[in-house]
């Protein structure tokens, strides 16, 4: 295929009339235009210009290849020009996806002072708790708490999070209260699905790290569903706290364990590793750690 560099060579030397001319304006040397013009004739097995010692013509087929040379350079600067356009002012759509609480409740409210900054960006936010492959479904950013970003994917930390482990007053007036997380083991536990390790609840405590295998007999994909049935009676919860404590304040559900922390994922920005990271996608992801700092939000 030829290259867009030869046919850029070539409509220059058309238009300007002459080697010495195009060389000029295209900053390299005579020798090295003609050199390219002559490859370029080889390759396509056609003579495109007729050279006398006064002037230069267009043959036939040289008249129809530089038509479309022509339109394909001036495309491509086209082209060029669109997408340094595009990075120099955030502008165009930004698709997110964020889980359902995390972007109901923060991403969300996060968004009212980023598009009033960048009012030429528009965005589609996506929640949903399932796993999302940004290069397959075209995404920009995904938003998710994790412990260990993928490593496929490029990660910036947004914040930290806390997550306590609680249950309905009526649920542990019927099962009686945890001492130690151990004591977990022997209760009915809500467990969330998409976290690969969902059977094991990690904690910090006085005698250091510990895992403890929960089990349970509900199962949900969605965190605020785990709510509702956990201030339902349903079981134990372990959620990050900022879906918990208006909760634990309302008297719905009550915290336990207090002398121990759990293992706390952290909420990431997530993107495709490309140096050539879009200008929207970029000051978006700045704006949300922006955001997290002034509203001290620790999950």
């Amino acid at each position: 295929m030829v290259s867009l560099d030869d046919m850029a060579i070539f409509a220059a030397v058309v238009e300007d009339n002459g080697f010495s001319a195009a060389a000029h304006s295209l900053g390299i040397s005579t020798p090295v235009v003609s050199k390219r013009v002559s490859a370029l004739e080889a390759q396509l097995g056609a003579r495109l210009l007729n050279r006398t010692t006064r002037r230069l013509s267009l043959t036939e087929a040289g008249s129809v290849f530089y038509r479309h040379c022509s339109r394909i350079v001036s495309e491509a600067k086209e082209a060029e020009a669109a997408v340094t356009y595009l990075n120099e002012v955030p502008r165009g759509l930004l698709r997110v996806t964020a889980p359902v609480t995390i972007g109901s409740q923060q991403v969300t409210h996060a968004l009212i002072g980023f598009m009033a900054r960048y009012p030429e960006v528009q965005v589609e936010l996506d929640l949903s708790d399932r796993p999302v492959d940004l290069a397959e479904e075209g995404y920009d950013v995904a938003i998710r708490i994790t412990r260990n970003p993928p490593s496929l994917l490029a990660a910036r930390l947004l914040t930290t999070t806390r997550r306590v482990v609680c249950a309905s007053p009526e649920y542990w007036q019927r099962h009686g209260r945890p001492r130690v997380p151990s004591d977990l083991a022997d209760h009915d536990c809500i467990i969330y699905l998409p976290n690969p390790d969902y059977n094991q609840w990690g904690f910090e405590g006085p005698n250091g790290a510990q895992s403890v295998a929960v089990g349970g007999r509900l199962k949900v994909n969605n965190t605020s569903a785990m709510l509702e049935a956990a201030a339902g009676g349903l079981g134990v919860v372990m959620l990050t706290s900022f879906l918990v404590d208006r909760a634990i304040t309302s008297g719905q559900l009550e915290q336990v364990l207090h002398d121990y922390q759990s293992t706390s994922p952290g909420i990431y920005a997530l993107y495709l590793p490309n140096r050539y990271l879009s200008s929207k996608a970029r000051v978006f992801i700045d704006y949300l750690v922006e955001w997290y700092e002034q509203h001290s939000v620790n999950g």
